[in-house]
């Protein structure tokens, strides 16, 4: 077989330094894993330059190019080959950190339409608070809600030291159970075609909107900040995070722009999305209500309002960072 050496070379030197940048990644982060299609570019990849390989072996001049790509389709081997027991907890650890913040990024514009759609309810409940203080009774569903803000707040800073001994437990399960609930209920109510899911959203707004406003109005915002933000800063966005989901199952449903996939495929396509984010908020939302229990239902003088509402403001910092910036690396081919 007579070839053109340098012509050769000079078309099959973007495919090496393709599988050579694959298999750098790989190597770098060996817990990472290939899609489907990046599997079968890394495939093709390995038998174009296994090809390349017995080609240039012709020709003995060319010692440099042939070591350099026996040491690639050495490497392709290994990692096609490979049977390196695979690691639970890292693989934990690499879907929380990686594939649970991208997943979120991806569908990030459902996020901002939960968010704007809890916004509206929130400024809905303030308003009509401050026209009719009793329509407490209606948006308000506890009764330590619909109380007197100032009254409250004397009898919760006079309490017993551990007002909630032996019951810290049984309420953070109770939190975390009902909150998980109503998460995976704001989710499910995507098959609505996203009608359940943004009344589920405005009414939750329409609760913390008036319930702010209410403490507000009463000169009572240092114990809301206290109260609110430890648990709150995570327990919000999570609900979020839940409507994201819910929008996100709508959009499949509806087709936009994808009227001409099958329900099935836009489903297929989306449920492992849905799987991730569901279980993240279910993650939040563990955090959220053993900080409830333990650290929200304490005020002053147990724990200063400074301590709580700091607490809550680097929750909030640091969720954001995690959201935003985690698991930013990606694999380029």
């Amino acid at each position: 077989m007579i070839i053109d050496l340098k012509k050769f070379i000079t078309e099959e030197r973007n495919s090496w330094s393709d599988l050579e940048h694959i298999l750098d990644t790989l190597e770098k982060d060996p817990e990472r894993r290939l899609n489907l299609e990046q599997v079968r570019r890394f495939h093709y990849l390995y038998q174009r330059t296994s090809a390349d390989l017995a080609k240039i072996m012709t020709f003995s001049s060319e010692q440099k190019i042939r070591g350099y790509l026996e040491s690639l389709v050495g490497r392709a081997y290994g990692e096609i080959h490979e049977t390196r027991p695979s690691s639970r907890r890292l693989g934990l650890m690499r879907w929380f950190f990686y594939t649970f913040p991208q997943t979120f990024r991806r569908h990030i514009r459902a996020f901002w339409i939960s968010l704007v759609i809890m916004i509206a309810g929130g400024a809905f409940g303030g308003i009509a608070i401050s026209f009719d203080s009793e329509a407490k009774g209606v948006f308000m569903p506890f009764s330590h809600l619909q109380m007197n803000p100032s009254e409250r707040v004397a009898r919760e800073e006079s309490a017993d030291r551990d007002r909630m001994r032996g019951e810290k437990a049984a309420f953070s399960s109770y939190l975390m159970t009902h909150n998980t609930k109503v998460s995976i209920f704001a989710m499910a109510l995507g098959m609505t075609w996203g009608i359940g899911t943004v009344i589920l959203l405005f009414y939750n707004g329409v609760i913390l909107g008036a319930v702010v406003l209410d403490y507000i109005l009463a000169g009572e915002s240092k114990f809301l900040a206290g109260w609110l933000l430890p648990h709150g800063a995570v327990e919000i966005p999570a609900i979020l995070l839940a409507g994201q989901a819910g929008l996100l199952l709508a959009s499949a449903i509806i087709g936009w722009g994808t009227k001409s996939v099958s329900l099935k495929t836009r489903l297929r396509k989306i449920s492992r999305d849905l799987v991730t984010l569901i279980f993240g908020v279910g993650i939040m939302l563990i955090w959220a209500g053993f900080i409830e229990a333990f650290f929200s239902q304490y005020h002053e003088p147990v724990i200063p309002y400074a301590v709580k509402i700091g607490f809550g403001i680097i929750e909030i910092i640091l969720l954001t960072l995690f959201l935003l910036r985690s698991g930013n690396l990606k694999l380029e081919t």
